[in-house]
């Protein structure tokens, strides 16, 4: 510990880099600060993202399956009622369980928690409130936030046009909700509702659904998602929201220009993605300067430009993932040590928990072909015996490979348990597997993932069962 300072690591934010960054650089002997303004840890993530979503969805889940004959088709006869006050408490539970986790983990690890927002003084120095703390090494780890749309008030109390948290705490299931944007929150939290009730369409600017995933995903998804009764408006922009009472009126237009529609509806959720949260931080009193996208530059170390202060999660460029700021924390913490904290950023799954889930890793097969010659295996889950059992005939999974060496490049799939199955992907991956190496590996019968071992096979053009 070095006498010039209160600490020798000052972490600013305590979502899923930064929590894990102070955790981690504890441990490894270092004393640490955590500086967060929510009033509990865990971020965007834990309070009002990725965790609170998943409850709704799993629990709406069976309140779906239940409604629309699935459970009815398996033998299990119920007519569901919904509670949805109830669906609302066990969602807060599980939040309230694992923010209060991390809160225990502080303790037990040693790590001090300063409530607050920090602000640079110099490099060594923040400003918390009234206090000013020091630390040798400074982690941004600010998160992230979301993204207005220009001339689109949100208003989460009045639950008419909401964001990703509003559309959390809706009170009760709107008749009619249309989603702004057709990416991944917007077609997870669209889900929820529609299968508790509401009519849902989703607006979308571009061609397709789901930016940046593999073409063929995008292409089944929606017909999937259709299929499920989501009403989808591509190449289609929003020009206004109007707010009357409790209703809002949208104008649309085609992307490309054209004639203006007015639709109605009880909600609206704008989900057009997130920005970084740098404002406040006083980056310019350490000059430190944001790129074109308003991002922290680093380099490979997590090492921003300036000497002592360094970046992690969302906050900096890279796919804007829990679990990415995660491993990205535990790095940063172990290179502050003076250990080697890595990071593969080629290897990073994203996962989408709709039902099916859709989950990718890798380059998706336009990228693939962009880069050389490849050779692509597919395999259908409605001729996978688990999945065909389970009733959950959809989607598919993909497995891209190098043409010349069969390294595997990417793989895609769309399945009720894709996100599950992707973290094979991920370890053939890193380990550089071939086509050949996850074919050849024994996988558990009847379980999901044989679909992966067949699209595996069907690269060099010999699954058995199709």
């Amino acid at each position: 510990m070095s006498k010039d300072f209160d600490y020798d690591v000052l972490i600013i934010g305590a979502g899923p880099g930064g929590y894990v960054a102070a955790i981690r650089a504890a441990q490894l002997g270092l004393k640490t600060a955590c500086v967060e303004s929510r009033d509990t840890l865990g971020g965007t993530c834990l309070n009002v993202g990725c965790i609170p979503s998943k409850a709704m969805l799993h629990a709406s889940e069976y309140f779906d399956a239940a409604a629309n004959g699935t459970m009815a088709s398996m033998g299990v006869d119920v007519t569901p009622k919904l509670n949805l006050d109830k669906m609302h408490d066990q969602r807060r539970d599980a939040v309230k369980g694992l923010t209060g986790g991390i809160e225990f983990l502080f303790k037990k690890n040693k790590v001090d928690w300063k409530k607050g927002f920090a602000s640079f003084q110099d490099a060594h120095t923040v400003k918390i409130g009234d206090e000013t703390v020091t630390a040798k090494d400074i982690v941004i780890a600010t998160g992230s936030s979301v993204t207005s749309l220009p001339g689109v008030e949100i208003d989460n109390d009045k639950g008419v046009v909401v964001d990703s948290t509003g559309a959390l705490e809706l009170p009760k299931v709107p008749k009619k909700m249309v989603v702004i944007g057709g990416g991944v929150i917007g077609l997870e939290l669209g889900s929820v509702w529609r299968r508790l009730g509401a009519e849902v369409i989703c607006v979308e600017f571009l061609d397709q659904i789901l930016p940046g995933m593999d073409g063929d995903v995008r292409k089944e998804a929606h017909k999937i998602f259709k299929k499920q009764g989501i009403t989808f408006k591509l190449s289609t922009k929003v020009t206004g929201v109007t707010v009357k009472g409790k209703k809002a009126t949208l104008t649309l237009e085609p992307a490309a220009g054209g004639d203006e529609e007015k639709i109605e509806a009880d909600c609206v959720l704008v989900s057009i993605g997130r920005k970084p949260n740098t404002d406040g931080l006083g980056l310019e009193n350490i000059g430190l300067e944001t790129n074109d996208r308003g991002q922290i530059e680093t380099d490979h170390e997590f090492r921003t430009s300036v000497e002592g202060v360094w970046a992690v999660g969302d906050v900096i460029p890279g796919p804007m993932l829990a679990h990415k700021a995660e491993d990205e924390g535990i790095a940063v913490a172990e290179n502050i040590a003076g250990e080697t904290g890595i990071v593969n950023h080629d290897v990073i799954p994203s996962v989408v928990y709709t039902m099916p889930e859709i989950a990718g890793i890798g380059l998706t097969e336009e990228q693939a072909k962009e880069k050389g010659e490849i050779k692509v295996g597919k395999f259908p889950m409605l001729a996978n015996s688990r999945a065909k059992t389970n009733h959950e005939p959809d989607g598919f999974v993909k497995v891209i490979a190098d043409a010349k060496t069969d390294r595997v490049l990417g793989v895609w799939a769309i399945a009720s348990v894709a996100g599950t199955m992707i973290a094979e992907a991920a370890i053939a991956m890193e380990f550089g597997a071939t086509s050949e190496d996850i074919a050849y590996t024994s996988h558990a019968h009847p379980t999901h993932p044989e679909a992966t071992k067949e699209a595996a096979m069907a690269v060099r053009g010999k699954p058995i069962h199709i």
